[in-house]
C-alpha cells in the first residue's frame, strides 16, 4: 500500500486530513512549531492514534510520519 492509500484511508475512517491531525497533536502538546515537541515518543502519538481515533499500528505510523516531517 502506498503512503498517500494510507492517508487516505485514515481520511476515510477518521474524516480527518493530516492538517488536522496536525492541529488535534498540536492541542495535546505532541506538536509544537512544525515538528514533534521535544521529549515526545512515537509510542506516545501512536498510542493516542490507536486509542482515540482507532487506527492500526501502521495508519498511526504513518500520522507519526506526518509529524515527523514526511511530505504529505
Amino acid at each position: 500500500m502506498s503512503f498517500q492509500a494510507y492517508l487516505d484511508n485514515i481520511q476515510t475512517k477518521t474524516g480527518k486530513t493530516p492538517t488536522d491531525f496536525k492541529e488535534l497533536a498540536s492541542s495535546k502538546g505532541f506538536y509544537l512549531d512544525g515538528k514533534i515537541a521535544p521529549g515526545i515518543k512515537a509510542t506516545e502519538i501512536t498510542n493516542w492514534l490507536k486509542e482515540d481515533f482507532d487506527l492500526g499500528h501502521g495508519h498511526a505510523m504513518a500520522i507519526y510520519a506526518i509529524l515527523k516531517g514526511k511530505k504529505e
